[in-house]
């Protein structure tokens, strides 16, 4: 299994919306709003590393209203 972290830009006043999208996605155990550089945080537990792409490049950004993505994938 792999662990991910994806860090998410939104669009202003898009962070509830988005949060409540990303956490219907398959594999996406959690997202947060946060403060800081980024507005959400969320943590993908996958079977790959392909399913990581598959979360983060294609279904998160695929959302209306994310301006930018950066993943992290954990190494234990």
């Amino acid at each position: 299994m792999v662990t991910a972290f994806v860090m998410i830009k939104a669009n202003t006043g898009e962070a509830d919306r988005l949060r409540d999208s990303i956490e219907a996605i398959e594999g996406v155990e959690s997202a947060h709003i946060v403060a800081g550089d980024v507005d959400i945080i969320a943590k993908a537990h996958v079977e790959t590393p392909a399913a990581v792409k598959d979360v983060a490049a294609t279904q998160i950004q695929g959302i209306e209203g994310v301006e930018d993505t950066q993943t992290y994938i954990a190494m234990d």
